[in-house]
């Protein structure tokens, strides 16, 4: 049976309901997860779950081991991932209150945070022209109009650093860009996930307008806190549900991303990289 990934955001901090819940703690070559993965069976799934910033939220935007949770959800047999996060909006129709399944990217990270398992002793390069997985997307998007939470199929997430929120210009500026809403985390795990070869697909809550807004207040962790407290419950919702309809396979081309996507000569990688990201690349270079 595969297994489905949950990562928590901002507020989602446990799933309630799983069966045999077992806390696990997974070793990787690239240190610490950001906490004890929450396995067991969630509406007759075997599921995954870890908070992103740990349960106590106690690890930043730009502190938080990606690559260390993605191959942690990698490492004990996870083939989709569903990645809950807070946004703000960069679009007046799209409201505090809704969700969005974004369907691309743009990175304003500035390289502050290491997005690849192939950056030393092997090169690959994996096609990102559509970063998140649609068949997955779609089926999350499925279920949201029968628990009546209003949901934006598609749209461009726009990653930055943070952990302030944006200015005023900044905000202005990336909605001139077309963007749609803005988050600190989600690229990071797309880039990794699909490098692991796994689907990914991110669930925004939209907590706040940002800031370019004139006729709503700026953005202050005290609204974000309270619009969370109220989406958690929908995200859980939504989440519980699609796991429910998903089917057992998902028939899409994340498991194979990395088909033609390593360029260094078999021969010419270490025996420790080798090793080291065996349950990754190991069908391609053994």
């Amino acid at each position: 049976m595969s297994k489905i990934g949950i990562i928590g955001g901002s507020g989602l901090y446990n799933i309630e309901g799983i069966k045999h819940l077992k806390l696990v703690r997974v070793k990787t070559p690239f240190g610490e997860p950001s906490d004890e993965y929450i396995t067991g069976e969630l509406e007759g799934k075997e599921v995954v779950f870890l908070p992103r910033h740990g349960r106590e939220h106690r690890i930043s935007p730009s502190k938080i081991n990606y690559r260390a949770n993605i191959f942690g959800m990698k490492k004990l047999g996870v083939e989709r991932i569903i990645s809950v996060s807070a946004c703000g909006s960069l679009r007046e129709e799209i409201a505090p209150l809704d969700f969005v399944l974004p369907d691309q990217f743009v990175d304003r990270t500035n390289q502050a945070r290491v997005m690849t398992f192939f950056n030393e002793g092997i090169v690959a390069h994996i096609g990102f022209a559509d970063p998140v997985c649609g068949s997955l997307s779609k089926s999350i998007y499925s279920v949201t109009g029968e628990i009546n939470v209003k949901t934006h199929l598609g749209g461009t997430y726009l990653n930055m650093e943070g952990p302030a929120f944006s200015t005023r210009a900044e905000s202005n500026l990336y909605r001139s860009w077309g963007m749609s809403i803005i988050g600190m985390t989600n690229i990071s795990e797309a880039r990794l996930a699909r490098e692991a070869e796994m689907c990914y697909a991110t669930l925004a809550a939209v907590t706040d307008y940002d800031c370019w807004y004139a006729g709503h207040e700026s953005v202050t962790v005290e609204m974000v806190i309270e619009n969370l407290s109220k989406n958690v419950e929908n995200a859980k919702k939504i989440i519980r549900t699609a796991i429910a309809k998903l089917p057992e396979a998902s028939g899409c081309k994340c498991a194979s991303a990395l088909k033609y996507a390593i360029v260094t000569q078999k021969q010419a990688i270490p025996e420790k990289v080798k090793k080291e990201l065996g349950i990754i690349i190991g069908k391609y270079v053994n």
